[in-house]
């Protein structure tokens, strides 16, 4: 799961409000960008921006720091996964599942505490699909279900989730059909149910031009004064060269992935890692409960359907019972299905389904007897997930930024190389470096080879020239000793704990030996100007 990829996807605008050296993902580089920079600016633009003033009015002298940058967006995200809360407390209800425990299955996730804290997609994903479940589920006095009030804000949740991400038309797929089979039920006259659908369009329409409108500026940096004015152009001509230049970022992003062999090159997966993998590891007994519930229902379904063939003038009173709602399955698992027909299966491309899955397993009895098993695993999803996978990556940024603006580094010119090897890609922005600063070199390396990491070492010390240079390599435990063999030499090193790397899995014997800390570390070495072997 690429944590920190989407950490710099949104982190990328930092260099655009605070002038700070970022990474941009190909996503904004490419001719044909995939991802639109109106939630960014929005969410994480915004932290900025507040820092980026509180600083300029001397109100926080030191606003501007690893700690801000990290923490700002993320309590801003916090603030927004209340959103999950209020959408289940108002669903649960309509839906026949207890409120109060739909609210501690959901507070009681790993997923929530997880990744609903986090700057993904994923999650502002999950926060959409959760109003639009909330627009479209009410029921009348008597109890009953009864039409959505607002076709115009459906228009406008759909279109910014597909903006968002693509994919939310899978999840939008469910509640748009629930809500159009409730319009047409209604009973109103076909006047009015043609404005409804003309309100959701049309709303749908104005939204989409202003993503695109958006994006195209900020991709294109295009100015409409400039354009007027360095071309004397009329109106016509001006909305002429904007379309020219348009930027329509879901279809870029379409274009991109319905393309197997561009998926290839982030991962290809089996079609069934969702089903038998990614909903295990994200909901684990809550996953299975429901495939369960759903092969059950499939059965009686289909029991129902040979009987009807046999007996075809049927029997009477015969209904396909169920525990819990038919519906809220369809809302879990036709979303589930059509992500898995997508080669590249990642576990945060489900995350928003944890709110249909929960309101399934608040149902009465469902998930009660299964409460302690529950906790345990989302205490040791948490912990996983929360604080050991790539657990040393962002505190290995912050004692790197502390060490680049030190008193000394500052009094004296300093040029500092920091490589990384073996661990996710680092947000540069966390090192907090002004554009206009040359003194620090950042080098991902990924996941190179024992071969091509010692090379890269041996030529850093060979030509280590510069009196006040520090070359730094960042490595995870389990690759220390391939840095031994390289014949090169350290005189610091700093190891933070815990740092967990799933791609360098520590070995379990080593595990159980007095060396487990050192397995379990990320590992900050300075590169010695004297070429000894170790």
């Amino acid at each position: 799961m690429y944590f920190y990829y989407l950490y710099v996807f949104f982190s990328s605008f930092i260099g655009d409000i605070l002038n700070l050296q970022v990474y941009y993902p190909w996503e904004f580089l490419s001719n044909s960008p995939c991802r639109t920079v109106v939630f960014p600016l929005m969410t994480s633009g915004v932290t900025y921006w507040v820092i980026k003033s509180l600083q300029q009015l001397a109100i926080c002298s030191s606003c501007i720091n690893s700690y801000t940058l990290l923490v700002s967006p993320r309590l801003l995200f916090t603030i927004f996964s209340f959103i999950l809360d209020y959408s289940v407390y108002q669903l649960a209800p309509l839906w026949g599942a207890d409120p109060w425990k739909a609210l501690v299955l959901l507070a009681g996730s790993y997923v929530t505490l997880v990744f609903y804290t986090r700057t993904f997609t994923n999650t502002l994903e999950g926060l959409l699909f959760a109003l639009l479940m909330v627009l479209v589920s009410s029921k009348n006095s008597s109890g009953r279900s009864a039409e959505p009030r607002s076709s115009s804000l459906l228009g406008i949740v759909t279109t910014a989730g597909f903006f968002n991400r693509p994919t939310f038309l899978a999840f939008a797929l469910m509640p748009l059909l629930y809500w159009a089979s409730l319009t047409v039920d209604s009973q109103k006259s076909i006047k009015t149910l043609i404005n409804d659908f003309l309100k959701f369009i049309l709303c749908a329409c104005f939204t989409a031009f202003v993503f695109i409108t958006a994006d195209t500026f900020y991709f294109t940096s295009v100015s409409l004064d400039n354009l007027y004015s360095t071309n004397k152009s009329s109106l016509i001509d001006v909305i002429v060269q904007l379309h020219d230049k348009m930027v329509v970022t879901p279809f870029n992003f379409l274009s991109y992935n319905l393309n197997p062999h561009n998926l290839a090159l982030h991962g290809s997966h089996p079609r069934v890692t969702h089903f038998t993998v990614n909903g295990v590891m994200l909901f684990g007994i809550l996953h299975i409960l429901a495939i369960s519930a759903g092969f059950k229902m499939l059965k009686k379904y289909v029991h129902q359907l040979m009987l009807v063939r046999w007996c075809y003038r049927g029997l009477p009173g015969l209904s396909v019972h169920s525990e819990g709602s038919p519906t809220l399955l369809l809302f879990y698992f036709v979303p589930l299905a059509f992500l898995s027909l997508f080669s590249h299966q990642e576990p945060r491309f489900l995350i928003p389904l944890i709110l249909p899955l929960v309101l399934f397993s608040a149902s009465p009895s469902r998930a009660e007897k299964w409460k302690l098993l529950i906790v345990l695993f989302n205490l040791l999803g948490a912990l996983l997930f929360g604080c050991l996978h790539q657990g040393g990556l962002i505190p290995c940024l912050f004692h790197l930024e502390q060490l680049i603006h030190s008193p000394v580094s500052s009094s004296h010119s300093q040029h500092y190389t920091l490589l990384f090897a073996h661990t996710y890609m680092p947000p540069r922005s966390l090192l907090n470096i002004k554009k206009t600063d040359v003194h620090v070199e950042v080098i991902d390396m990924a996941g190179a080879g024992e071969e091509t990491l010692c090379q890269t070492l041996e030529q850093r010390a060979s030509n280590f020239t510069c009196s006040n240079c520090h070359i730094f390599i960042i490595i995870p435990g389990t690759v220390r000793a391939t840095v031994t063999k390289c014949g090169v030499s350290f005189k610091n090193e700093t190891l933070i704990f815990p740092h967990l790397s799933m791609e360098d899995p520590p070995q379990i014997p080593v595990l159980s030996s007095g060396n487990w800390r050192s397995q379990l570390g990320l590992y900050i070495l300075e590169l010695n100007r004297d070429h000894q072997s170790l």
